[in-house]
């Protein structure tokens, strides 16, 4: 499982023209599921991203978690973070777990952070999306 997170003032996603899902301040969450991975990797990154503090306190530390400053999160799945770019010019996607097993995984990591109290919108599984986001500071980190 890769995980691209971007800490955010705004982000939406679009299928056909029409927003599906629209964030304030929060994180929006690019979510790349491999062949191996399995519920307790996505729950151990479910609850990382949960506690991460990489939100500013009043002295502009970073030192809050999405649940303290009452953030949102975009979820989006994303298979090409599992691209292998290694060989050639083309990139191969043999490490991605197919479509029947990741959007599953996808869906119980989402359920994890909602039962924590913490509001997520998902974009559209499996489909074409255009995401729009304005990135915060810029803050983005990579979790594996």
């Amino acid at each position: 499982m890769r995980i691209v997170l971007q800490r955010v003032r705004r982000a939406l996603v679009r299928v056909d023209s029409q927003i599906i899902a629209r964030i304030d301040n929060g994180l929006l969450l690019l979510i790349g599921i491999a062949k191996n991975d399995d519920g307790m990797h996505a729950y151990r990154l479910a609850d990382k991203i949960i506690h991460l503090r990489i939100f500013e306190d009043t002295e502009g530390k970073m030192n809050l978690s999405i649940d303290q400053v009452g953030g949102e999160i975009l979820a989006v799945s994303q298979f090409t973070l599992c691209g292998n770019t290694d060989r050639g010019r083309r990139p191969s996607f043999t490490d991605a777990a197919p479509p029947h097993e990741a959007e599953p995984l996808f869906m119980q990591f989402v359920d994890y952070i909602r039962k924590k109290g913490i509001a997520v919108q998902t974009g559209k599984f499996g489909a074409k999306m255009d995401v729009e986001l304005i990135n915060d500071g810029p803050v983005t980190f990579i979790l594996t």
